[in-house]
């Protein structure tokens, strides 16, 4: 099973250039099968650019994931503190393999009508 996440263009591109190896979330989907992450890169891009397989799932007390994924992260302290305010706990997706599409696909080759808030489940097979 696959997940489309909506991601900052800024964090997307880290993410494909290699200097994002952390995705964060302040709650995750509930599925633990899910293998790959595709990425809908959000306003002002607004199309899907690629997809990146998960390596791991950490969760735990916010202060604890920064001290694990801070170098990896992609994202400033004064960033991840101010987006997990008010949290106890966090997850990071950690990004394995990474395929940047050659041609930016749009929600309706996925068969979707918007942009989910956070993420969507997607089956590949019914593409």
């Amino acid at each position: 099973m696959t997940v489309l996440l909506s991601i900052k263009p800024e964090f997307a591109e880290k993410i494909f250039n290699g200097t994002k190896k952390f995705e964060f979330r302040k709650s995750l989907f509930k599925r633990r099968d899910i293998q790959t992450v595709i990425v809908y890169a959000s306003f002002p891009i607004q199309k899907i650019i690629g997809e990146f397989q998960i390596e791991e799932v950490l969760n735990d007390y916010v202060e604890k994931i920064w001290e694990k994924t801070h170098q990896h992260s992609g994202i400033s302290k004064e960033f991840y503190q101010m987006y997990f305010r008010h949290k106890e706990k966090a997850y990071a997706i950690k990004v394995g393999k990474v395929k940047k599409y050659r041609k930016q696909k749009t929600l309706k080759d996925f068969k979707l009508d918007f942009a989910p808030q956070s993420f969507v489940y997607i089956d590949k097979n019914l593409l």
